[in-house]
């Protein structure tokens, strides 16, 4: 079961941020670099206790940001549901050691549950355009593709966005 992530953690989750960037870059998916997630961002998301881990044996073998925020970016889109009461998805990683172990799953269940216990309306999220095994894993579990945003600090390629109705 994830738990909140506190300000000790915030060292394991940089370098499990970087490994997954690397990882990614290794599979020709520049998704994230340099400037994100930063550790500002992720000590924001522990101030705002938003960040939950997944631990195995004392390690963090993944992690993701549950908010009740709507970033700015989304604001233009044209999402199914009303934008008043809906959980966002963010920075979702896990150890790449044990990619395809159920870790992600695993986080997506809880996020979803999460959702449904506290009565949110829809899931959100986005995912990187060049990221085919997210796209699928997502359609997969009947989150519907809507448009698409950019992050420049990111990438010059889309990210496209999703949404599931619960």
């Amino acid at each position: 079961m994830p738990r909140i992530a506190t300000e000790k953690d915030l060292h394991n989750l940089k370098k499990l941020t970087q490994a997954c960037a690397l990882a990614m870059r290794n599979k020709g998916i520049f998704q994230w670099n340099e400037h994100y997630p930063s550790l500002e961002r992720l000590a924001e998301d522990v101030q705002k206790k938003e960040l939950y881990v997944k631990e195995v044996n004392n390690n963090i073998e993944g992690m993701i940001v549950l908010s009740a925020f709507m970033d700015a970016e989304y604001i233009p889109l044209k999402w199914l549901t009303k934008s008043e009461n809906n959980l966002y998805i963010h920075r979702l990683a896990t150890n790449p050691e044990n990619w395809g172990c159920g870790t992600r799953k695993e986080l997506m269940d809880f996020a979803e549950d999460f959702a449904r216990k506290n009565n949110y309306e829809s899931v959100r999220l986005d995912t990187f355009s060049q990221n085919k095994r997210n796209q699928k894993f997502y359609e997969s579990r009947g989150y519907i593709k809507l448009e698409d945003i950019f992050f420049p600090k990111q990438s010059k390629d889309p990210f496209h966005c999703y949404e599931l109705i619960l």
